[in-house]
């Protein structure tokens, strides 16, 4: 077991071997009449041209290393890589800075990655971690840069713009003691989960969706659609599949909620591994309530029908993208933007692909959603590294300068054909989003009116929007186009941001606020088991290994073997803050 005492023991050991030899350095030096090293950035800003300025350059090469989060198709060009692509030349360009990369990995295997580097004391200079779990071990253990005083002088005005809108929440999640221990980012409100149903065989079956015209449908919609896809078996498979979802079930993350059930449950007012106020206005935990063992029930019913993929449970989240990629299946739960990474597979591989976004309403007509948590990312510094303030200059870079660039294709040129491209954002320094609480709609907005002709390229706020736009009306011009970007950029902002807006200015959406979203003491030793026994518990429900009235069963081992602890650590840290 890893103690705090260990990591300082080790860090301690390190340190003073770094000590004696700076000793002996400097000795030989004051010998030899003096030090060539320069001071360092912290303690003069003498490597930079302009101290103090948000985009200046170093006078000499400086190198940065980095723990780099990847995926699984970034679609880099030949020749390019995570370390060395137009966006790190640009970091190159701009600031004379070489980005080496310590460690590049993804999901389980990144966070080991982390785990690792946290362990050993061998952080790189600067890395994403993704917990807040995490942000604080490496604050407690003094690994990482205080960010409070480089942030003040170093973010542009529209960085600290961005983070503003979020009212506190996006900082206040990265600050420690006061103290600014990070790089947040930040994490908008993109609700609902949305679900996606093959427009072509709908059309193809003659069953018309959404009659209303509303954009939002119920549940028995979507058990009539499935039977019938399974039915008449419109991808001529010989082997259909009913709606596949991950093992995993439920997210608090929208953007991540693809092939969860986030969807389903909205239509019962439940809200799985959320911290919700009870009627009462006491602290509940959104797995534990009688909303989710009805939701639950739905999902029994619906894999005893067949309705939900008989391998439920047991397929990776690779096996399910190909499930729709080979035509098996042609109803998919996810996010906004999931024709950008995921249908666009199916799109390549059947030219007549089309989908059309719906979400789920419940009896009374409205979509019931919930205001984001604080993204639980981070980009921290490495303790001693001496170009800390470089890591705001790369947010200043991407997030600010590339982002409103009006000449982007001229200025940045490389990146600007990245974007073009659609190459994923992972293959930017950071993997994270610096975004405005508004900008999802806000784009959406500019690319419409950028459609439209209401607006020149000229007027829209964003790189990323003008080739949005592009993109859209080439799809517009041609929807039988084999341009799987364009077609990609239409289903995901029109189709996907579009019902957002749509339902947002319609008033649909019931919000739900989130009680509480950090980690407590006793989480640390309980929560992996508490959500282990929540998984295995709700899959045997589903798949009927038990029936629906082992939820309770659940319930009552949750609250004994630590959720009902942490529920009153939740309730002390809420009520020392008022």
């Amino acid at each position: 077991m890893r103690t705090k005492w260990s990591i300082k023991s080790k860090l301690l050991t390190r340190r003073l071997a770094v000590l004696s030899i700076s000793a002996l350095m400097i000795s030989t030096l004051a010998a030899c009449g003096g030090s060539s090293n320069p001071p360092t950035a912290k303690e003069a800003g003498k490597y930079e041209v302009t101290p103090g300025d948000p985009f200046s350059a170093y006078k000499d090469e400086i190198t940065v290393t980095m723990g780099r989060v990847t995926t699984a198709n970034p679609k880099l060009p030949a020749g390019d890589s995570y370390e060395n692509n137009a966006y790190t030349r640009l970091v190159k360009k701009a600031f004379n800075a070489q980005i080496k990369d310590q460690f590049e990995a993804n999901g389980e295997d990144y966070s080991r990655q982390v785990s690792l580097a946290i362990a050993s004391g061998e952080l790189p200079d600067m890395m994403r971690v993704d917990s807040k779990d995490e942000l604080k071990e490496l604050v407690d253990n003094d690994l990482i840069e205080d960010m409070t005083e480089i942030y003040k002088q170093y973010a542009t005005d529209n960085i600290k713009n961005i983070y503003d809108s979020y009212e506190g929440r996006a900082l206040d999640n990265a600050t420690i003691d006061g103290r600014l221990m990070a790089l947040p980012a930040t994490s908008l409100d993109s609700a609902p989960t949305m679900v996606w149903v093959r427009q072509d065989w709908l059309d193809l079956l003659g069953i018309q969706l959404d009659a209303d015209g509303d954009g939002a449908i119920k549940l028995d919609d979507v058990e009539k659609t499935a039977e019938e896809f399974l039915k008449r078996d419109p991808g001529q498979t010989g082997k259909p599949v009913g709606i596949p979802f991950v093992n995993t079930l439920n997210t608090t993350d929208y953007n991540g909620s693809a092939y969860t059930m986030l969807g389903v449950a909205s239509t019962k007012g439940s809200f799985p591994q959320y911290w919700m106020k009870g009627e009462d206005g006491s602290i509940v935990y959104g797995s534990t309530t009688k909303e989710t063992k009805q939701m639950l029930g739905v999902m029994a019913d619906w894999f005893k029908r067949g309705i939900i993929d008989p391998q439920f449970g047991t397929r990776t989240f690779d096996d399910i993208t190909a499930l729709y990629t080979n035509g098996q299946c042609g109803i998919a739960f996810g996010p906004w933007h999931i024709p950008d990474w995921g249908l666009g597979n199916v799109k390549q591989k059947d030219k007549n692909a089309k989908f059309t976004a719906y979400t789920l309403e419940d009896a009374d007509g409205k979509v019931n959603v919930a205001h984001a948590n604080p993204a639980n990312q981070f980009i921290v510094v490495r303790k001693g590294y001496e170009h800390p303030e470089l890591a705001v200059k790369i947010v200043n870079l991407f997030y600010d300068k590339l982002a409103n660039d009006k000449n982007v294709g001229t200025s940045m040129p490389e990146a600007a054909k990245y974007q073009e491209n659609g190459v994923d954002g992972s293959t930017r320094p950071f993997n994270i989003e610096v975004n405005s609480a508004t900008s999802l709609l806000d784009d959406y907005s500019d690319i419409v009116r950028g459609i439209k002709g209401e607006i020149s390229l000229d007027q829209v706020r964003t790189t990323e929007s003008k080739n949005n736009i592009k993109s859209i009306q080439t799809y517009l011009s041609d929807m039988d186009t084999d341009n799987v970007t364009a077609w990609s950029k239409y289903h995901s902002r029109i189709n996907g941001v579009g019902l957002i807006d749509k339902l947002t200015r319609e008033n649909k959406f019931v919000w739900m606020t989130p009680a509480y979203s950090g980690t407590t003491p006793s989480m640390k030793q309980t929560w992996a088991n508490l959500t282990k026994m929540e998984q295995e518990s709700f899959i045997k429900i589903v798949t009927g290994a038990e029936p629906l009235n082992y939820f309770d069963t659940f319930v009552s081992n949750w609250k004994k073997q630590g959720g009902d602890q942490v529920i009153q650590e939740i309730k002390d840290e809420v009520a020392s803050k008022k």
